[in-house]
């Protein structure tokens, strides 16, 4: 196809998109409810199909030599379709954000001000890999009342265009537009120019993915972008932290899931406790196949004992490996760590092991990061653990919303005024 034709498409497909979107903008808690519980039902009724799709994307993948770690995030599991169904149900026991009043007040001229909670309206979402974000988006842009134009990675394209056609089926069935949920069949880049130029019909961009597509979205979107970009996630070990039990949490925090933009990338480690725990962490991180690149201090006080640690280069600091890769570096002091995650961190997730209640506070309040834990994994960062049911990403915008996305935070609010015929003087 020309990008002449190409170009009227994808219009076509937000207009229609756009057309669309007052139906479920209108449409009632019930009816958003119904929608969710057909699509569950479908999505078990069509499981044959929806893996018969999935394994052609498998077979490309492989063919094409892709990483591991993205096959792992591509494959659609027995345990991902389930908890693609948890999602729907989490989301189902969600409260309707929209037509909500908050904070009314009188004035003292007797007006009633507030504000009602509405959708965003068109939301384009841009994303790689993983085809339950296909779902995840979908119903939490429904709940929110929010039509959605999904545009997922080649990688992914018949995962993603069954998963989009089921979830129209459920619109359908329930008397809505199929178009409320659209999904750009075409794979290459090009299309993605043509998406975030669409300002006409779409409200929102939210790009997931790789550094390379999140900064070309930002850097060329015509439409206002919530960026869910990178996690360089960090924990730092206090002098004051139960070195038996950080130890745990960042193994957890490294080796769950390696491939997930909320797992560990750096650990930081007060120099005080080097000889006390760096033997037990290093020792539980090469029992994990953790390949450890560590700063010349602790490279010069282990080499002999660990030989499988190497010394860290400049970019390691800066890496999000999305593998069983840990930069590790000692630092003096809390305030050297909180400006090692100043320089080097992507306001995604930061945690901190300490029995200290005074420093515990100072790093939450300090570390401005989406997300800041203490004595806690940075997986935790993540929509269903924070209690949103699902999320279609985690922000690290500052505008609008920061952290997980929720069904909440894909609405926004209007002022409204009840008044009894007032007129201004």
């Amino acid at each position: 196809m020309d990008n002449i034709n190409k170009t009227a498409s994808i219009e076509e497909i937000a207009e229609k998109t756009y057309r669309a979107s007052s139906h479920i903008a209108n449409a009632g808690s019930e009816t958003k409810l119904n929608i969710l519980k057909v699509l569950k039902e479908l999505l078990v009724k069509n499981k044959k199909l929806i893996e018969t799709e999935n394994a052609k994307d498998i077979e490309n993948a492989k063919s094409a030599g892709l990483s591991k770690p993205m096959i792992d995030r591509l494959f659609i599991s027995e345990k991902t379709l389930g908890s693609m169904i948890n999602s729907i149900e989490d989301v189902m026991r969600i409260k309707d954000p929209v037509g909500e009043i908050e904070n009314i007040a009188t004035r003292p001229n007797g007006l009633m001000v507030g504000r009602m909670r509405i959708p965003l309206g068109v939301i384009g979402i841009i994303y790689e890999s993983r085809p339950n974000v296909t779902i995840d988006a979908s119903i939490l842009c429904l709940l929110s009342g929010n039509a959605v134009i999904l545009r997922g990675g080649s990688e992914a394209i018949n995962s993603n265009k069954i998963l989009a056609s089921i979830v129209s089926e459920s619109l359908e069935i329930n008397g809505l537009p199929r178009e409320i949920v659209s999904i750009v069949p075409y794979t290459d880049r090009s299309a993605i120019a043509e998406l975030i130029s669409q300002k006409k019909y779409i409200d929102l961009i939210i790009p997931r993915g790789g550094e390379g597509l999140i900064s070309f979205v930002t850097e060329n979107s015509k439409i206002p972008v919530i960026k869910h970009d990178k996690g360089v996630c960090h924990i730092y070990v206090d002098e004051y932290a139960d070195l038996e039990k950080s130890t745990c949490v960042i193994i957890n925090a490294k080796v769950q899931r390696p491939s997930v933009c909320n797992a560990l990338e750096t650990l930081l480690v007060h120099s005080e406790i080097l000889d006390k725990f760096m033997p037990g962490m290093l020792g539980e991180l090469q029992k994990n196949n953790v390949e450890t690149r560590v700063d010349g201090e602790i490279l010069h006080i282990f080499k002999n004992k660990f030989n499988f640690i190497t010394e860290a280069k400049g970019f390691d600091w800066d890496a999000e490996y999305l593998n069983l890769t840990l930069a590790v570096k000692a630092v003096k002091n809390m305030d050297e760590a909180i400006s090692h995650i100043k320089l080097h961190g992507s306001n995604h997730t930061d945690s901190i092991m300490t029995e200290n209640y005074s420093r515990a506070l100072e790093f939450i309040k300090k570390v401005n990061s989406s997300c800041v834990l203490v004595n806690a994994s940075t997986r935790f960062n993540d929509g269903f653990e924070l209690g949103l049911g699902a999320e279609i990403g985690i922000s690290t915008s500052k505008i609008h919303a920061f952290g997980p996305m929720g069904a909440r935070e894909l609405t926004t609010t209007k002022f409204i005024v009840l008044g009894n015929y007032q007129k201004r003087l």
